[in-house]
């Protein structure tokens, strides 16, 4: 019982390894967002996509893709981790309070929960495993 009333953190390499975990699947999850817009992109097709910030459809739509593809693939490499979830929150940011500003609170919680496991990797890094690391070996 007191292990799970235990209010300390895991062991330093269980942290590292569930950071990793955490990496991992959080850029997986975002990868399903990024791989279709990346290919509605590339179609030659005329762009429909929303335009938030008055750059236009094509320009809007390359932003995301640059956010949901090319950084969520940093992000699992543990590679500029804490850069490459800045593009995610903003994009997790726009999803949920301008393409879904009128949808019901269900609508917006995918972004929030996307934009809330972004904030963590800013908090905490990409960890031991990860290219970051490797290039920055000071701790």
């Amino acid at each position: 019982m007191k292990k799970l009333l235990n209010t300390s953190l895991p062991e330093k390499n269980v942290a590292h390894v569930f950071l990793l975990i955490f990496r991992i699947c959080a850029g997986a999850f975002m990868l399903t967002h990024g791989i279709p817009k990346l290919m509605k992109l590339l179609s030659g097709n005329e762009i429909q996509f929303a335009d938030p910030f008055g750059f236009g459809p094509g320009p809007s739509l390359f932003l995301v893709v640059f956010a949901e593809f090319f950084c969520a693939i940093l992000i699992m490499a543990g590679l500029a981790t804490r850069l490459a979830v800045i593009p995610l929150m903003i994009t997790m940011l726009t999803a949920a309070f301008y393409a879904h500003a009128d949808d019901p609170f269900a609508t917006k919680e995918k972004p929030l929960l996307f934009l809330l496991i972004f904030a963590a990797l800013v908090v905490f890094g990409s960890g031991h495993f990860s290219i970051d690391r490797m290039v920055n070996k000071r701790d």
